[in-house]
């Protein structure tokens, strides 16, 4: 995963721990599978602290940015195969020749991206 420093000189950033597909931030305080995460769209996932200094996601509750998830969004393998219910004497446009079917690519933790922003001490 990349991680990104804001600012680059800082010196004071949440801890976190990366266990295979799962993200834990401040020693288990918020921790999730970031993999169930994964959409057809980029998802950004916002890491805050409320006002009791407690980690929340999303910014409706927090106080403060400690960290941002970029998560890209999911790829897929196109294929092509014959249409087994195509009928070339069909009234045109009733179907297509062949069929694409859409396979998800593996969730690659590599391609994601944490933001980590300096805490107050």
């Amino acid at each position: 995963m990349k991680v990104t420093h804001l600012p680059e000189n800082g010196v004071n950033f949440i801890p976190y721990e990366l266990m295979g597909k799962i993200i834990s931030f401040n020693d288990g305080d918020l921790m999730f599978d970031i993999s169930k995460k994964e959409r057809d769209y980029e998802v950004v996932i916002d890491i805050c602290q409320d006002f009791t200094g407690a980690l929340v996601m999303g910014t409706s509750e927090g106080e403060r940015y400690v960290a941002q998830l970029v998560v890209p969004a999911r790829e897929y393998i196109e294929t092509t195969s014959e249409n087994p219910d195509y009928n070339p004497e069909a009234e045109e446009g009733m179907s297509s020749p062949t069929i694409t079917n859409r396979e998800p690519v593996a969730f690659d933790i590599d391609k994601c991206e944490l933001r980590l922003w300096e805490m107050e001490v």
